[in-house]
Protein backbone atom coordinates (compact mmCIF):
# COMPACT_ATOMS: atom_id res chain seq x y z
CA UNK A 1 0.00 0.00 0.00
CA UNK A 2 2.87 2.38 0.67
CA UNK A 3 3.84 2.36 -2.99
CA UNK A 4 0.32 3.38 -4.09
CA UNK A 5 -0.73 6.98 -4.54
CA UNK A 6 -3.93 8.22 -2.91
CA UNK A 7 -6.12 7.40 -5.91
CA UNK A 8 -4.74 3.84 -6.15
CA UNK A 9 -5.31 3.31 -2.42
CA UNK A 10 -8.94 4.36 -2.71
CA UNK A 11 -9.45 1.96 -5.58
CA UNK A 12 -7.59 -0.92 -3.91
CA UNK A 13 -9.53 -0.52 -0.65
CA UNK A 14 -12.81 -0.05 -2.57
CA UNK A 15 -13.45 3.27 -0.84
CA UNK A 16 -15.02 6.43 -2.20
CA UNK A 17 -13.36 9.80 -1.78
CA UNK A 18 -14.98 12.23 0.64
CA UNK A 19 -16.35 14.25 -2.27
CA UNK A 20 -17.88 11.20 -3.91
CA UNK A 21 -19.41 10.13 -0.57
CA UNK A 22 -21.02 13.57 -0.20
CA UNK A 23 -22.45 13.33 -3.71
CA UNK A 24 -23.77 9.84 -2.98
CA UNK A 25 -25.43 11.09 0.20
CA UNK A 26 -26.96 14.03 -1.70
CA UNK A 27 -28.44 11.69 -4.31
CA UNK A 28 -29.80 9.33 -1.63
CA UNK A 29 -31.35 12.26 0.22
CA UNK A 30 -32.94 13.44 -3.03
CA UNK A 31 -34.40 9.93 -3.48
CA UNK A 32 -35.80 10.19 0.06
CA UNK A 33 -37.41 13.55 -0.74
CA UNK A 34 -38.93 12.11 -3.92
CA UNK A 35 -40.33 9.10 -2.06
CA UNK A 36 -41.62 11.08 0.98
CA UNK A 37 -39.04 9.56 3.34
CA UNK A 38 -37.60 13.03 4.11
CA UNK A 39 -39.33 16.42 4.21
CA UNK A 40 -39.24 18.55 1.08
CA UNK A 41 -38.54 21.85 2.85
CA UNK A 42 -36.81 23.31 -0.19
CA UNK A 43 -39.67 22.68 -2.61
CA UNK A 44 -37.90 20.27 -4.98
CA UNK A 45 -40.10 19.42 -7.93
CA UNK A 46 -40.00 16.17 -9.87
CA UNK A 47 -41.61 15.19 -13.15
CA UNK A 48 -41.77 11.95 -15.14
CA UNK A 49 -40.02 11.53 -18.47
CA UNK A 50 -40.81 8.51 -20.62
CA UNK A 51 -37.23 8.34 -21.91
CA UNK A 52 -35.22 9.54 -18.88
CA UNK A 53 -37.29 8.37 -15.90
CA UNK A 54 -37.95 10.71 -13.00
CA UNK A 55 -36.32 14.12 -13.43
CA UNK A 56 -35.92 17.03 -11.03
CA UNK A 57 -36.56 20.65 -11.97
CA UNK A 58 -33.51 22.86 -11.44
CA UNK A 59 -34.54 26.03 -9.57
CA UNK A 60 -34.54 29.26 -11.59
CA UNK A 61 -31.99 32.02 -10.99
CA UNK A 62 -32.25 35.69 -11.87
CA UNK A 63 -29.26 36.33 -14.12
CA UNK A 64 -29.14 40.04 -13.23
CA UNK A 65 -27.84 39.17 -9.74
CA UNK A 66 -24.22 39.63 -8.67
CA UNK A 67 -21.68 36.94 -9.54
CA UNK A 68 -21.25 36.05 -5.84
CA UNK A 69 -24.97 35.26 -5.63
CA UNK A 70 -24.68 33.09 -8.72
CA UNK A 71 -21.83 31.11 -7.12
CA UNK A 72 -23.80 30.63 -3.90
CA UNK A 73 -26.86 29.59 -5.91
CA UNK A 74 -24.89 27.01 -7.92
CA UNK A 75 -23.41 25.60 -4.69
CA UNK A 76 -26.77 25.32 -2.91
CA UNK A 77 -28.18 21.92 -2.01
CA UNK A 78 -31.28 22.32 -4.16
CA UNK A 79 -29.27 23.08 -7.31
CA UNK A 80 -26.51 20.48 -6.76
CA UNK A 81 -29.04 17.82 -5.76
CA UNK A 82 -31.21 18.33 -8.83
CA UNK A 83 -28.22 18.35 -11.17
CA UNK A 84 -26.79 15.19 -9.60
CA UNK A 85 -30.22 13.50 -9.71
CA UNK A 86 -30.64 14.36 -13.38
CA UNK A 87 -27.48 12.52 -14.45
CA UNK A 88 -28.90 9.23 -13.17
CA UNK A 89 -30.18 6.86 -15.85
CA UNK A 90 -33.82 5.76 -15.83
CA UNK A 91 -32.78 2.31 -14.59
CA UNK A 92 -31.54 3.93 -11.37
CA UNK A 93 -33.83 6.92 -10.75
CA UNK A 94 -37.02 4.86 -11.17
CA UNK A 95 -36.26 2.39 -8.34
CA UNK A 96 -38.81 2.80 -5.54
CA UNK A 97 -37.15 0.77 -2.73
CA UNK A 98 -34.17 2.30 -0.88
CA UNK A 99 -31.77 -0.65 -0.63
CA UNK A 100 -32.03 -1.64 -4.32
CA UNK A 101 -31.65 2.06 -5.17
CA UNK A 102 -28.42 2.28 -3.14
CA UNK A 103 -27.03 -0.81 -4.89
CA UNK A 104 -27.92 0.53 -8.35
CA UNK A 105 -26.49 3.94 -7.42
CA UNK A 106 -23.24 2.32 -6.30
CA UNK A 107 -23.00 0.40 -9.56
CA UNK A 108 -23.66 3.59 -11.52
CA UNK A 109 -21.05 5.58 -9.58
CA UNK A 110 -18.33 2.97 -10.14
CA UNK A 111 -18.51 3.75 -13.87
CA UNK A 112 -16.76 7.06 -13.17
CA UNK A 113 -13.15 7.43 -12.02
CA UNK A 114 -12.75 8.71 -8.46
CA UNK A 115 -9.71 10.98 -8.63
CA UNK A 116 -10.13 13.76 -6.07
CA UNK A 117 -7.82 16.77 -6.14
CA UNK A 118 -4.69 16.00 -4.12
CA UNK A 119 -1.71 18.28 -3.53
CA UNK A 120 1.07 17.34 -5.92
CA UNK A 121 -1.18 15.53 -8.41
CA UNK A 122 -3.00 16.98 -11.40
CA UNK A 123 -6.59 15.71 -11.53
CA UNK A 124 -8.42 15.82 -14.89
CA UNK A 125 -11.31 17.84 -13.35
CA UNK A 126 -12.92 18.61 -9.98
CA UNK A 127 -13.87 14.91 -9.64
CA UNK A 128 -17.58 15.67 -9.34
CA UNK A 129 -19.95 13.24 -11.04
CA UNK A 130 -21.30 16.34 -12.79
CA UNK A 131 -17.89 17.03 -14.36
CA UNK A 132 -17.32 13.42 -15.38
CA UNK A 133 -20.75 13.16 -16.99
CA UNK A 134 -20.24 16.52 -18.77
CA UNK A 135 -17.06 15.11 -20.35
CA UNK A 136 -19.34 12.95 -22.46
CA UNK A 137 -17.99 9.67 -21.18
CA UNK A 138 -14.30 10.56 -21.48
CA UNK A 139 -12.48 8.86 -18.66
CA UNK A 140 -15.44 6.65 -17.80
CA UNK A 141 -14.33 3.18 -16.82
CA UNK A 142 -15.33 0.35 -19.10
Amino acid sequence: MRNFDYWERLKELKLLSLQRRRERYTIIHTWKILNDKAPNNIGMKFYPSARLGIRASVPKFKHQAQKSYSTAFDSSFSVKATRLWNILPKSVNSIIALEPFKVALGDFMTQFPDKPPVTGYAPPNSNSLLDWSAMGGQGVCA
